[in-house]
């Protein structure tokens, strides 16, 4: 892979990690576009400069994460159910990076995110902060987010959804997947480039260290026109999107 393509990837990464659209299916879709093989040094390419990403989310929530001991609790219990299945399941799950099984959540994610929206009450709205979010709540948010582990799920899409099926407002459903991120993403990936330290060499070094910056500069931009965006509407737009992209990418790709 060149320097080229991972900053690609890491654009599509640093917009795609924080809409409900599956940042992992679009690593794996435009890759395959570009005729990158999904071997073992590529797959940990994917979810390493994830992490680029959620480094964005301490940037823009650092007052937050280092000033709530509280979020941290209710982050931790929302993490469980994540890291469990994805400890036992870790085998599992790497063998699903497969554009057909992409295309395929794509698609069904998006017709979900219509159905979930169009039953969505705007009021009322018991929890407006991520701080003020109930144990029960978290762990709940938690148990909807691993189902992302499929990839083209969308681990923000699958988080978002709990969130409003749990009686949050856009904006705070959204924030708590965006702070949710930040155990889920370190521990994920760190446990990946452990298993695969050694499918590396120097050239692999440096394109993850491109795609790194170039994911976490976008990553912000995409988080405040995300926050911008939900204020006036709401997540049929991304659902449409991934219906059609999931068509798309079924002629292009499959």
């Amino acid at each position: 892979m060149s320097v080229f393509e991972s900053i690609i990837l890491g654009i599509v990464e640093g917009l795609t990690e924080f809409l409900p659209v599956s940042s992992t299916g679009h690593l794996i879709l435009v890759s395959t576009l570009l005729g990158i093989n999904q071997t073992e040094a590529h797959k940990t390419f994917e979810v390493a400069i994830q992490l680029g990403s959620i480094l964005a989310v301490v940037f823009l929530y650092r007052e937050k994460l280092f000033s709530s001991t509280l979020l941290w609790k209710k982050l931790i219990v929302a993490f469980i159910p994540t890291g469990t299945l994805g400890f036992l399941l870790y085998k599992i799950i790497k063998s699903l990076f497969d554009p057909s099984i992409v295309v395929t959540m794509l698609i069904l994610g998006g017709i979900f995110f219509i159905i979930v929206e169009l039953f969505y009450k705007k009021e009322p709205h018991p929890y407006h902060r991520v701080e003020d979010i109930p144990y029960y709540t978290a762990f709940a948010i938690g148990f909807f987010q691993s189902f992302a582990m499929i990839p083209g799920t969308s681990r923000s899409g699958a988080s978002i959804i709990g969130g409003l099926l749990m009686g949050l407002d856009r904006k705070t459903a959204a924030e708590f997947s965006f702070l949710l991120a930040v155990p889920t993403m370190f521990v994920a990936t760190g446990y990946d480039i452990f298993k695969h330290h050694n499918d590396f060499n120097l050239d692999n070094w440096i394109t993850l260290f491109t795609g790194f910056v170039t994911a976490f500069i976008f990553a912000i931009v995409s988080i405040k026109l995300l926050l911008r965006f939900i204020s006036t509407h709401s997540f049929i737009p991304f659902g449409i999107y991934r219906i059609l992209i999931g068509i798309a990418f079924y002629f292009l790709v499959l």
